[in-house]
């Protein structure tokens, strides 16, 4: 632990004129970001939460006049219902809040922890894009503490611009009203970083060690994002597939193993392929009866996962032949996950700590 004493320590009262504001200077905040949450299940929680959500435009980038027509009278009047309800079977009723709050709040109080040992000045808290805490509500409290150095880590491996730049984007924005701006350092995309792929491969070893059965094959399955963005020069399909690739590498099975796919995909336009769903289908159909499916793009299971992955495409492949479904966890705030963060963090703070 560094014991010298920190600009911070040193910027007390006796160091300034007698009539100079109150000022906190000499921290290191480090900003934990992820996608965002409902407050709630019901219907207007659900509104507000898919509104700023699908408002976005880094997200939704067609014409913004059509796109204000079909949100507000299609979208919106129907779909806070039905999502609410996918929310509320993964709700955590114990603290009244979806398992991403929990797990994200969990992170930063370990990262915390265990970076107080290496420089007293680092404060780790933690945001959202969409919903509370706001981006914009925790990089002005870290600042409020003193941290004139900030670093922005949104949680997302893989690159792309409806998740990595439009944390950086809100970020920015706060920015801007700042009279007195901290430094600002952002973690990059860690989708080859050896760390983090020995973490996820370490995890799916031991999800796989606790089943009943062994998989004829195992699908990695992305977040998806429309096959515009790639054809714009998002990197976001790259990112993936070299994950993918490093990922079966390290676990030495042949290629025919090892499937990659992407999920999520919303409304009319063509996401990039193979879409999830239909795989699963198609390899249940083909005479596959044991699957298992991981998804090393999120850092914390969310509804994505524990309702879209673990429900949906287990039905799917057990009502189409399917026998033996399971569902490997990501990385969320266990050792592994852990590792991986306070690994990335502590190579951006270089020459700051």
């Amino acid at each position: 632990m560094n014991m010298q004493p920190s600009r911070f320590d040193m910027a007390t009262s006796a160091h300034l004129p007698v009539d100079h504001p109150p000022v906190k200077f000499g921290r290191i905040g480090v900003l934990l970001l992820n996608v965002g949450t409902p407050e709630g299940t019901g219907y207007w929680a659900m509104r507000r939460y898919l509104k700023e959500f699908l408002t976005d435009r880094r997200v939704i980038e067609v014409n913004p006049i059509y796109w204000w027509v079909v949100l507000n009278t299609m979208i919106l009047p129907r779909r806070p219902a039905v999502k609410g309800k996918a929310y509320a079977s993964i709700w955590n009723n114990d603290r009244d809040e979806s398992p991403l709050k929990t797990i994200s709040r969990s992170q930063a109080e370990k990262l915390g922890a265990e970076l107080g040992g290496v420089d007293g000045r680092i404060v780790v808290d933690w945001a959202m894009r969409y919903g509370h805490p706001s981006i914009d509500e925790r990089l002005k409290s870290l600042k409020e503490a003193g941290c004139d150095r900030i670093l922005l880590a949104p949680l997302y491996p893989q690159y792309s611009a409806a998740t990595t730049a439009s944390a950086c984007d809100k970020a920015f924005q706060t920015l801007m009203k700042m009279r007195w701006q901290p430094s600002i350092r952002v973690l990059p995309p860690y989708y080859d970083d050896p760390v983090y792929i020995d973490a996820v491969v370490e995890g799916m070893k031991a999800s796989l060690a606790k089943l009943t059965f062994e998989p004829e094959i195992i699908l990695i399955s992305f977040h998806g994002v429309p096959k515009s963005y790639l054809m714009k020069g998002d990197p976001y399909h790259c990112h993936c597939a070299k994950t993918k690739r490093l990922i079966r590498e390290a676990l030495g099975f042949d290629t025919e193993r090892v499937m990659f796919s992407f999920q999520s995909r919303f409304g009319n336009e063509e996401w990039l392929q193979p879409y999830t769903d239909e795989t699963v289908k198609a390899l249940a159909e083909r005479g596959v009866k044991k699957l298992a499916i991981v998804a090393p793009s999120f850092a914390i299971d969310c509804l994505e996962t524990l309702e879209e992955l673990d429900v949906e495409n287990r039905e799917i492949f057990l009502h189409h032949g399917g026998e033996a479904f399971a569902y490997l966890p990501s990385l969320n705030d266990g050792a592994g996950g852990i590792r991986v963060i306070r690994h990335l963090v502590e190579r951006e703070l270089k020459g700051w700590i």
